[in-house]
């Protein structure tokens, strides 16, 4: 555990934080670990650490041990239809920090029982080699390996507020974007001043249109570009989930609605497994109940 800690948090004292230990012990015990293997497992500088092959090989078999000990218990207490224990979940920041936190938090009051880790991040945790039990994704799931369960029906919305459209008009195609400032989004090291559009409908529902889009404001937070939109700077692009209660209050309204930007819909992930906790059972059916009767807001 102790290994696993250190190698998934990148440093010893980040690792110490998370076991409430003293970084002195933590070093103490890791160099114990080694010393009784008789390998070093860690390339340590003041920089950086990295895993040596035969530290990649111990990971490797200690994660396998892990779940081989999870599948055990899961097998002995599979009739056992209350949650219990420990459920460890990763998700995106700005859906995990807007409505995976408040989820949890309801969840919390039927199963108080039970404790929740959510670790926000801004790329997706790997869940067999970091130990966590769910994870939220967003879009497109490449990893075959994992169980996934489709929680919230999702796409991207170009929208503005009444008060920006009343000054400078409203966009009618895509082309029309480029006489409007729009509000660049920044994420994931990615450029998004360009946007895709395809027709929903019609021979060219498959066709995408990409607009250089422009504009004086640019930001890395989903969140502060739907505020300037709210604030009548521009036009912005964002996820459903974030602009659903502006769309339904009015202060923001959508644009080009004959137009699509692609699905995004959000997903509760975990390993495939033979029996699948309780605790995993619950939260995800919960996360089901919590979006679909509003639609996903």
């Amino acid at each position: 555990m102790l290994f696993q800690t250190v190698v998934v948090r990148g440093s010893l004292s980040a690792a110490a934080r998370e076991l409430n230990l003293s970084l002195p012990a933590v070093s103490k015990r890791l160099t114990a670990l080694e010393g009784r293997l008789g390998v070093r497992l860690i390339n340590r500088t003041t920089r950086r650490m990295t895993l040596t092959g035969e530290g990649q090989l111990y990971l490797e078999m200690a994660n396998r041990i892990l779940l081989d000990i999870a599948a055990m218990e899961e097998s002995v207490t599979a009739s056992r239809s209350e949650p219990m224990g420990l459920l460890r979940v990763n998700a995106a920041l700005g859906f995990g920090r807007m409505h995976i936190a408040p989820a949890i938090s309801d969840f919390m009051r039927a199963w108080p029982g039970l404790q929740v880790q959510l670790e926000l991040t801004q790329h997706p945790l790997n869940l067999v080699e970091t130990g966590y039990d769910l994870g939220i994704r967003i879009g497109n799931l490449p990893d075959a390996q994992l169980v996934a369960r489709r929680i919230y029906e999702n796409q991207l919305m170009v929208c503005a507020s009444p008060d920006y459209l009343a000054r400078r008009g409203t966009p009618r195609t895509p082309d029309d974007l480029l006489k409007h400032d729009c509000i660049v989004l920044r994420e994931n090291r990615d450029d998004h001043a360009t946007w895709h559009l395809a027709p929903r409908t019609g021979a060219r529902k498959s066709q995408k249109q990409s607009v250089k889009i422009h504009g004086t404001l640019a930001v890395n937070d989903g969140q502060i570009a739907v505020q300037w939109a709210l604030d009548g700077h521009g036009i912005v692009l964002r996820s459903g989930y974030d602009v659903a209660p502006f769309l339904a209050t009015g202060r923001l309204v959508r644009l080009l609605p004959n137009y699509s930007s692609g699905d995004f819909d959000v997903y509760a992930v975990y390993s495939q497994r033979r029996h699948t906790p309780a605790k995993i059972r619950a939260f995800i059916d919960f996360l089901v109940r919590r979006f679909e009767p509003r639609g996903g807001a």
